[in-house]
């Protein structure tokens, strides 16, 4: 779509009371399969990150390609987290209407070209029930580790941790600080990220969308690991944190998103150096990156970081689109230029 009819369908979403700035689903479905269901997923190419220009080189961030992703399935949308494994094929993901989703990215060299194999089955609490049947439905992000794959839930600000295949498996609820469960009332945990080497190797990385205000800092937890503890990001503008990810460079991404009418939607990428994360700090980082509606973007929600064959670092991000009719699942491709 082009960018007057992307901001106007954003506008009356929210003026419908599908409140994209209140992160609440359009109307989320009720699909809740205890064993994985195979699925099909349709892509469409995004050709050109910015439509008027044939440009591929965007801050630090150099574009490799772009989908716009539809399925018949009612389950398939509000992707909220996503993580690809070292090979950069598979991947899983997690819905705010509380599914899981695993595949393959398609992929040409570095440019996604579909998804395939994908399925879909319900996150599952201790007891092997539905999480969403017990009001735990808004899961936002996940990470994947060498003890299984950690799932956040941002309304009732909870973790809970699944076996490395997790499709079909029952969870495990885990201990979090008292700050994580403190945290607003749908401004919570909204990234996860997994130190699995260097000084903070085994330590569980948990981030708040949004701090104590519009303008406080994010507030951000180490869980486990040598070092636990609490520190903060530094606001930048607008911008709340929607995914992080500790890349196979040791560097910490963290991609952010702001919604306004003025505005619509907006985002951004930041990286930190792992040498500055520790227990009290507070982490400015580096801006990569920041877009608006004049770019393919759309709810960019997910964050998955891999290194391709020829050494580069690779993000791959991924947008919720609230299960709304006027709303697009967009994935985007960028290599880190500089």
């Amino acid at each position: 779509m082009r960018l007057l009819s992307r901001r106007t369908a954003l506008t009356s979403l929210v003026a419908a009371g599908g409140a994209l700035a209140a992160h609440r689903a359009f109307a989320k479905p009720r699909e809740f399969p205890l064993d994985p269901v195979r699925i099909e997923v349709e892509a469409r190419e995004i050709t050109h990150f910015q439509p008027t220009a044939e440009a591929i080189r965007f801050g630090k961030l150099e574009f490799r390609g772009g989908l716009v992703l539809t399925s018949s399935y009612p389950g398939f949308g509000g992707i909220s987290g996503f993580a690809l494994q070292r090979d950069g094929r598979r991947f899983l993901a997690v819905t705010d209407a509380g599914l899981l989703l695993d595949g393959e990215l398609a992929t040409d060299g570095d440019r996604p070209t579909g998804l395939a194999n994908v399925r879909a089955c319900a996150l599952k609490d201790d007891r092997g029930r539905p999480l969403a049947l017990q009001g735990r439905e808004d899961a936002e992000s996940l990470t994947l580790s060498p003890r299984g794959v950690f799932v956040g839930l941002e309304t009732i600000n909870e973790i809970w941790l699944y076996p490395a295949d997790p499709m079909g498996q029952i969870g495990m609820r885990i201990d979090v600080p008292p700050g994580v469960k403190a945290l607003r009332f749908n401004l919570g945990l909204e990234s996860l990220a997994y130190a699995a080497e260097g000084p903070l190797g085994g330590t569980l990385i948990a981030i708040g969308e949004e701090g104590a205000s519009k303008s406080a800092d994010l507030p951000g937890f180490l869980i486990g690991g040598p070092t636990p503890g609490t520190f903060t990001i530094a606001k930048s503008g607008p911008f709340n944190g929607t995914d992080a990810c500790v890349g196979p460079d040791g560097v910490l991404y963290l991609l952010e998103r702001h919604f306004s009418f003025s505005t619509g939607v907006l985002m951004q990428v930041r990286r930190f150096s792992m040498s500055d994360v520790k227990p009290g700090a507070r982490l400015s980082g580096e801006i990569l990156f920041t877009a608006d509606m004049a770019y393919e973007i759309d709810n960019m929600e997910g964050l998955a970081v891999t290194r391709n064959a020829a050494g580069e670092i690779i993000l791959t991000m991924i947008s919720d689109d609230n299960f709304s009719p006027l709303q697009r699942n967009v994935l985007l491709r960028f290599a880190v230029a500089a």
